[in-house]
């Protein structure tokens, strides 16, 4: 009963922002793709963590809890699979909503960062968002924050990406989706994401990133992420309570009394991602037996070579007779372990280009890529807090790697094409807001460019 008679006050004072609203109407009237970019407009005047340094950033989750309450509490009308980790949950996310979608289930995928357009982290049934729905749940989630604003209640302060997350859930409610597949943005315990419940929970793996941030010591960095397992949770990961990240993780469940299941972990980083999408299908049977009939059917729904890869997550595009590999992979264990696996396949590659976040371990990574490297191509782009080429190039050197400084990003891929040629493949990698530049760049080079499987041998 209280819920009930908080959602009568807002509704009442007009906080409560309900699925049909005549101003909602009127401006859908105007056009949805005039509709978007005011809608985008109002969003990006907001605070975006991933587009300035993190040093500032301070976490919380009332913002978007009251957002979400102001919209209908959205996130209670669908069950969620909720994965984070430091390598891969993209990945792994998307595989576990294909699976669902391939069950039969209405199913929603909720993705960060995106990597050409905002549509990319609001997926249903496998397919970006329409402008108008977008629009549409943006608007309403702005107008909640407005009403904050008038109110002084938490959602005041939300960001950039706590209305997005909104919106969101408010579009995979409204759309009816059964199940929901929300990959975190950062950590867990408070990232906006946290505002639903997960009924199974992956924590993929634990390595060091944004520790100004999560914490100095992957024990700190894993105690964030497995902040998103509720007492009605289980937890799946790789990792085994005898390692640092692992022992906490395995102290948490213990705490809350919820299962965790311990994934062996294959070789390959891709079959990696399937068995812990595995494992995940399989305890969502065994808390809920009567989803077997539709999940026990779908295993090949989560075969990496048959599930098309999201954009910038380990994606080939062909350019000319050259490959090119893209991906945002930015932490070092996870791109040695990325590359070692393509280059066997693919054998060793001309060119990396390179650009990195401030935030990010620059010797690490510049080793990891380096290793495959014949020519390292540092470079850096505008949309994002990153290195400049020139100090990447000193910290490369300094590592004891040969690079080249290139200050355009499109002139570095133009290099790495050049360089590899027809025997050769160009890797993209480093940073999201390279990966968008590169995708972008590679149709642009070539209209006719035809993406392939991360997995498949016919790009050659």
């Amino acid at each position: 009963m209280g819920r009930k008679r908080e959602r009568a006050r807002l509704r009442e004072s007009g906080a409560l922002q309900e699925p049909a609203l005549g101003a909602h109407n009127a401006r859908m009237s105007g056009g949805s793709a005039r509709d978007l970019v005011a809608a985008k407009q109002r969003l990006d005047a907001l605070v975006d963590w991933e587009r300035r340094a993190r040093s500032g950033m301070r976490p919380q989750l009332e913002p978007v809890r009251d957002l979400c309450r102001r919209l209908g509490d959205p996130h209670e009308r669908w069950r969620c699979v909720h994965v984070t980790g430091t390598k891969g949950k993209g990945s792994t996310a998307h595989l576990i909503a294909t699976a669902l979608q391939r069950a039969g289930w209405r199913t929603g995928l909720y993705t960060s960062p995106h990597v050409e357009r905002v549509h990319e982290r609001i997926r249903i049934q496998g397919v970006e968002v329409s402008d108008e729905v977008l629009a549409s749940a943006l608007h309403r989630a702005l107008d909640a924050r407005e009403a904050a604003l008038r109110e002084r209640t938490p959602a005041d302060d939300a960001t950039w990406f706590d209305v997005l997350t909104a919106a969101a859930c408010l579009v995979f409610a409204e759309e009816m989706c059964t199940w929901v597949v929300l990959e975190v943005g950062l950590g867990g315990r408070l990232d906006s994401t946290n505002v639903a419940t997960g009924e199974v929970c992956v924590v993929t793996n634990v390595e060091l990133e944004h520790c100004d941030v999560l914490g100095p010591t992957r024990a700190a960095i894993a105690r964030e992420k497995v902040g998103i397992v509720k007492p009605s949770s289980s937890l799946v990961t790789s990792l085994p309570a005898e390692d640092e990240a692992g022992a906490v993780l395995a102290q948490v469940c213990a705490e809350l009394g919820v299962p965790r299941i311990v994934v062996p972990m294959p070789a390959g980083w891709r079959q990696r991602n399937v068995a812990l999408a595995r494992a995940v299908l399989a305890e969502l049977v065994r808390r809920d037996p009567a989803l077997a009939p539709r999940l026990v059917a779908v295993d090949e729904a989560v075969d990496a070579a048959g599930v098309e890869p999201l954009p910038g997550r380990g994606e080939w595009r062909q350019v000319g007779p050259t490959r090119v590999y893209l991906d945002g992979v930015h932490v070092a264990p996870a791109l040695r372990l990325a590359l070692d696996e393509v280059t066997q396949a693919h054998g060793r590659p001309a060119a990396v280009v390179l650009a990195l976040g401030k935030d990010k371990d620059a010797p690490a990574v510049l080793k990891a890529a380096g290793a495959s490297a014949d020519v390292l191509l540092c470079t850096t782009a505008s949309s994002g807090p990153l290195r400049s080429a020139d100090d990447l190039q000193a910290a490369a050197r300094a590592a004891g790697y040969a690079a080249h400084a290139v200050q355009d990003p499109l002139e570095a891929l133009q290099q790495a094409l050049a360089l590899a040629g027809a025997s050769g493949w160009v890797c993209v990698v480093g940073s999201f807001h390279l990966v968008g530049i590169g995708r972008r760049a590679t149709a642009a080079i070539d209209p006719k460019d035809q993406s392939c499987s991360p997995s498949s041998r016919t790009c050659s």
